[in-house]
């Protein structure tokens, strides 16, 4: 058998794909590796602010009451002008 000529051209055409390859296939590995990293930070704000949400719900007045609150100070007021003319 007889050696061919281009035989050299080709391992090194070969060897610049296969570190071609190695440098897309690290991109892509830290890519990933960024999206689950950003994944994991987007679902720990979502849960800090769920239980904010759920704080300030529990926190807050419920419409009717303040309704029953104002009306009664308003009666109250009225009330005691009455009287106290």
């Amino acid at each position: 058998m007889t050696a061919d000529p281009q035989h050299p051209v080709v391992h090194g055409e070969v060897a610049e794909l296969r570190r071609r390859l190695d440098v897309a296939h690290a991109r892509v590995e830290g890519g990933l590796a960024l999206l689950n990293h950003r994944t994991e930070e987007t679902a720990k704000e979502l849960d800090e602010l769920h239980t904010r949400v759920i704080t300030l719900e529990h926190a807050r007045w419920p419409l009717p009451s303040v309704a029953a609150i104002t009306a009664l100070g308003a009666l109250v007021v009225t009330i005691w002008q009455a009287l106290g003319r």
